[in-house]
């Protein structure tokens, strides 16, 4: 197994001081409730999520009508995302609680904060530094002090940093209650098209909310092992994994080689039965298992982040609706079976957990939460994943071009996203891993023993 560790890189970031943009024209002021999915105790934090871009002007004499202005990026996205903002105006507002301390947006026009900045280095002085996770992350998106609450703050914080080469970093931060990945991906392709002149977004948003509320009465109709039976109200850390001081940050690309070497040790006749999906969240959630060193009685947990987006859920959710639209059915184990084992029992149980996902499923969540008092996800023992593939957050063009990285800044403790990438010339999936050093020292190991089969091993990104 070939691990290749990304020294410090030393460079400066000159920034502007931070601003209020607003909607470019007046939108109402009103309120909007979120719905029973995006009101969740365990939705209440902030998501960074980054873009790279290149200046494709320099590679293959390709420009695009931005390039051939000379057009700033900085200029350009905010003058987007101001009009944007007429369209997803509840974005320029704050949250407040209600009764029994429901989110409610006030629809204000506050506006989001967005920060202006230049960087002395190079897109390919980063090279594969650009792959999450980052060392250097608070470089091109600085937090600023008071916007990292939940309640009264801005819910989204943008940084634009010019790069030497002329390409250009776009770093974000949102409110997960308010939206998800996809809503995230709606909300910056509107933004795109607004830069380029559009009248009005190719896909209208929606708000409606009240798809995903509960239902009257409430019936929960599902099994919800992924969370507490009692409502519990999360005032600090978690647990020790939370509190872990060594937490070491790390990611790991999947290609064809590696998702090969994965299916060779499932029988020949089952290969076919199990999705990449399913293999791979197996195959992750018993060497962390394993890496974990849990009491063989402890009860483990792999939870998969399900989007009810689609014909193949069922949905009724518009194509323009931007709020949370998934669930995360949960696998269950105890960890010595998980672990004893082969693959084939995890990835059986993942699929089993997996099948449950459809609209019922996620309307069962939304009942779930006014029943229970908005329990939160279990923690201990729980591994998430969330798959961001189809999210489109690589389809973003600003007019240079795609993007050459698009996805999650980072993992957390017990949070993990699975991101389409392309590593020399292969595709795959990166996975950022976060767990402590001790764990992660023997989570590299029992990966190594899941992927030594094939001849061209699990190639490991390793930034601290």
């Amino acid at each position: 197994m070939a691990i290749s560790s990304s020294p410090c890189l030393a460079f400066h970031v000159k920034r502007c001081k931070p601003e209020l943009v607003v909607p470019s024209k007046p939108t109402p002021h009103e309120v909007k409730y979120l719905s029973d999915i995006d009101d969740q105790e365990g939705l209440r934090f902030q998501v960074p999520f980054i873009w790279f871009y290149e200046n494709k002007k320099n590679h293959n004499n390709s420009t695009t009508p931005s390039m051939e202005l000379g057009k700033d990026p900085v200029k350009v996205i905010r003058e987007g995302l101001g009009k944007a903002l007429v369209y997803y105006y509840p974005f320029a507002g704050r949250l407040m609680e209600g009764y029994n301390r429901k989110l409610i947006v006030e629809c204000n026009g506050k506006g989001v904060l967005f920060i202006e900045a230049d960087a002395d280095i190079s897109l390919d002085q980063l090279g594969d530094r650009i792959q999450s996770p980052y060392s250097f992350l608070d470089e091109f998106l600085r937090n600023v002090k008071g916007s990292d609450g939940i309640l009264g703050c801005p819910l989204l914080l943008i940084q634009v940093t010019r790069l030497a080469c002329g390409g250009f970093v776009l770093a974000l931060r949102f409110n997960h209650t308010m939206c998800d990945s996809f809503g995230v991906f709606l909300f910056l392709k509107t933004m795109a098209e607004m830069a380029d002149g559009a009248e009005e977004p190719s896909i209208p948003p929606v708000w409606q909310r009240e798809l995903l509320t509960a239902r009257n009465p409430p019936r929960v109709t599902c099994i919800h092992h992924e969370y507490h039976q009692q409502a519990i109200i999360m005032t600090g850390e978690m647990n020790s994994l939370d509190q872990t001081n060594n937490l070491v940050h790390r990611s790991f690309f999947f290609g064809p080689y590696q998702i090969k070497a994965i299916q060779n040790h499932l029988p020949q006749n089952l290969i076919s039965f199990f999705s990449r999906y399913e293999l791979l969240t197996a195959c992750l959630w018993r060497c962390r298992t394993l890496a974990l060193k849990l009491d063989d009685e402890d009860i483990v947990r792999v939870s998969c982040m399900l989007t009810a987006r689609g014909k193949d859920q069922g949905s009724s959710l518009p194509l323009g609706y931007y709020g949370n639209a998934f669930a995360f059915p949960a696998a269950v184990s105890k960890a010595r079976d998980l672990c004893k084992n082969s693959l084939g029992y995890a990835a059986a149980l993942v699929k089993k957990a997996k099948a449950e996902m459809n609209e019922e499923y996620i309307r069962s969540v939304a009942d779930l939460m006014v029943m229970n008092g908005r329990p939160t996800y279990i923690a201990t023992g729980n591994f998430l994943v969330s798959d961001v593939r189809n999210a489109r957050l690589g389809d973003v063009d600003f007019g240079w071009g795609l993007p050459e990285y698009a996805g999650p800044a980072m993992a957390f403790p017990r949070i993990s996203f699975y991101v389409k990438h392309r590593n020399k010339c292969e595709d795959g999936i990166l996975v950022p891993i976060c767990l402590p050093f001790w764990a992660m020292e023997r989570f590299q190991k029992e990966l190594m023993a899941m992927t030594q089969e094939d001849a061209k091993a699990t190639e490991i990104i390793s930034k601290l």
